[in-house]
């Protein structure tokens, strides 16, 4: 259990540091509807990386018994660090040149008007529909499927996973919740920093965890 845990904490380490899903509560914490749907939001987030780890691990247990498991961790890893790869060169190319104004996707810009069902639909595209956070939490579900492990165990695994994979979405949550002056100015900050860096900070981790991926998935089908 203890080297799933080791395996897995790459995977979610980087779901957490996703600069986007952090900047869309920062924004819906300074919104009209500031308490109801920052909290929406971070239930959708945390339910939809739930919700394609029981899907994966499902899988992944129904497919244990012939190798299946290991051998569908290794494609994955392969192919979801292919996919890395090139969306690291993109969001490389898509970072503001020098003097240049980082501008916010447009629904970003709509926050401050979004009801509690749109803000949990956001959350949920986030981080089961985005194919960074998708192809990370598939990676981190098919490690666990693979480790041959009792299902409890699967479970104690992946809910660590969830943990700190949305730490830094109920991060600010509780902050504001708890010391909302001083909240205001930090997470401002921050979220100015993580608009005008999102492309560089993407572009970097994408490589570094699609190189490590493909590294992963080539050293399992070849074992």
């Amino acid at each position: 259990m203890g080297e799933a845990i080791g395996e897995i904490l790459p995977s979610a380490v980087a779901v957490a540091i996703s600069p986007v899903p952090i900047i869309s509560v920062i924004l819906m914490l300074f919104s009209r509807r500031a308490g109801t749907n920052s909290l929406v939001f971070l239930i959708g987030w945390l339910l939809g990386l739930a919700a394609v780890g029981a899907i994966v691990l499902a899988f992944g247990d129904a497919s244990s018994s012939d190798g299946g498991a290991s051998t569908a961790s290794g494609v994955a890893k392969l192919a979801i660090g292919l996919l890395f790869i090139g969306l690291a060169a993109g969001n490389w190319r898509k970072r503001p040149g020098e003097g240049e104004e980082p501008q916010m996707p447009g629904w970003m810009e709509a926050i401050d008007g979004f009801s509690a069902p749109k803000a949990f639909g956001v959350a949920l595209a986030l981080s089961a529909v985005n194919p960074k956070n998708l192809g990370l939490t598939v990676v981190a579900a098919s490690t666990i499927a693979a480790a041959d492990l009792s299902t409890g165990e699967e479970v104690g695994v992946f809910a660590i996973f969830l943990l700190i994979a949305g730490s830094t979405v109920a991060g600010p949550v509780a902050y504001y919740t708890f010391a909302r002056d001083r909240a205001q100015v930090t997470l401002d900050r921050l979220k100015t920093w993580l608009i005008a860096n999102n492309s560089v900070v993407m572009a970097v981790l994408l490589l570094v965890i699609g190189a490590k991926l493909v590294g992963d998935g080539i050293s399992i089908l070849s074992g």
